[in-house]
């Protein structure tokens, strides 16, 4: 099903090709000239526009330039009237996908035309979402605590609610998203994403939602933003937690009213989208401390999904490990290197504060480092909590536990087992403990 603009000044034509196209479901918006159609395509998106090339006032040509000026994924379908075939084959080289020559010679040619244009927008919009999307690790290689995971992803994506994944930064949320997008109806469609931490509030705001031109200093030209671009698909908000209060109400405005204007614009514009956000932040302590809106967080957590660290996903480890030398290794040009034994223990004994993207930096070092077929465990840098000096009045365990057991030897003059007996140990744990402090 696609959504098509048809621009004709002859009544009868345009209600033939309505009803045509209506036979294979296709959202068909009629618009009687040129004017109309340009306001139309300001206002609404769409997959195909098919357009008569001699209208009044606005004729085709000036149609195919604005969708190529300012929607170029959109298919444009030209109609020429015998005797002005020049004018379509300027048409195609101005980036038209086909032209048909009036009179229609019946409704199966259009439906097959539209057809073939409404699949390579569909096409194009697939190759440009794996073009953009960071081909990283699946979202799981069968760790346990992963299942429960895997298997909300799998039934919210068959529906149209709205997602938020929470999860420390590198977790994989990005990729859970991509997931839910391409388990989903709105699979053929974009999916679009942006992160809400990466750019200032008013390059934000532009991106999200497009810009007039005159909007701001720099804006020499009309602007569709994500939003418009994303229609019929899904939208990724990561990092929502950094939002503005000034956009959180906008956006809360998009997800209830599905309408918003342009920066520096006054027309109302429609999008439908699938939302899928996500953050690190605790939204519930921001909601409470006044910077984050709770209408919003309502609208955003419909179907929250956790994504659990790294550090407790170790039967993942290794093999997302093995994935990101291999991605590694092809960007260095030079084959994947192995994992020693020693090497595989260290990385199992990690913490990974930062997850997947402080593993692959470690991977990416040790590899520069290995220069060969191997990894060993000297070759992988950790950047580990080093301990910190301990508040004010609280003393390090070590230092009580070496005190307890001076005080317990103390009291009964010396004697080993009587003493590990105070302290509730074994007395060879208490010489064992004895040498570890260096007591005589």
């Amino acid at each position: 099903m696609a959504r098509i603009l048809v621009a004709d000044d002859e009544p009868g034509l345009r209600e033939f090709i309505v009803d045509a196209l209506a036979l294979d479901d296709h959202v068909v918006v009629p618009a009687p000239d040129g004017r109309a159609a340009a306001k139309l395509l300001d206002e609404r998106g769409f997959d195909v526009v098919i357009t008569d090339l001699k209208m009044p006032g606005l004729d085709g040509m000036a149609i195919l330039r604005k969708v190529r000026a300012e929607q170029p994924e959109v298919e444009v379908i030209v109609m020429t009237a015998h005797g002005t075939v020049d004018t379509a084959v300027e048409a195609m080289k101005l980036g038209a996908f086909e032209y048909l020559q009036k009179p229609l010679s019946g409704p199966d040619e259009l439906r097959l035309l539209v057809a073939r244009a409404a699949e390579h927008r569909g096409l194009r919009d697939r190759v440009d979402g794996a073009a953009r999307r960071d081909d990283g690790p699946p979202l799981t290689y069968g760790d346990p605590i992963m299942k429960p995971v895997v298997d909300a992803i799998d039934k919210v994506a068959r529906t149209a609610a709205t997602v938020l994944l929470l999860g420390e930064s590198g977790t994989g949320k990005e990729v859970a998203a991509r997931a839910i997008h391409a388990r989903g109806p709105r699979a053929g469609k974009p999916f679009m994403a942006i992160n809400c931490a990466a750019l200032s509030e008013q390059l934000l705001e532009s991106e999200l939602f497009g810009h007039e031109k005159g909007a701001f200093t720099g804006a020499t030209d009309r602007k569709r933003g994500r939003l418009e671009l994303a229609d019929g698909g899904t939208f990724f908000l990561d990092e929502v937690g950094e939002l503005r209060p000034e956009l959180q109400a906008k956006l809360l405005r998009v997800l209830q009213e599905r309408r918003f204007e342009r920066v520096g614009g006054s027309r109302t514009l429609e999008v439908d989208v699938r939302w899928i956000a996500a953050t690190n932040r605790d939204l519930r302590a921001m909601i409470d401390s006044n910077t984050f809106r709770e209408d919003l967080y309502h609208r955003l957590a419909v179907f929250p999904i956790k994504l659990p660290p790294l550090r407790e996903r170790r039967a993942d480890l290794l093999p997302i490990a093995r994935s990101l030398l291999g991605r590694i290794a092809a960007d260095l040009k030079r084959a994947a290197p192995a994992l020693t034994p020693d090497a595989e223990q260290r990385l199992l004994g990690a913490t990974w504060r930062g997850n997947v993207r402080e593993l692959a930096n470690a991977l990416e070092r040790a590899a520069i480092l290995a220069d060969g077929a191997k990894i060993d465990a000297s070759h992988i840098w950790l950047d580990e909590p080093t301990s910190r000096a301990p508040s004010a009045g609280i003393r390090p365990l070590v230092e009580l536990e070496r005190e307890a057991i001076l005080q317990a030897l103390a009291s009964v003059d010396g004697n080993r087992r009587r003493a590990a007996e105070l302290l509730g140990i074994g007395e060879r744990t208490l010489y064992d403990k004895l040498k570890k402090y260096g007591v005589e």
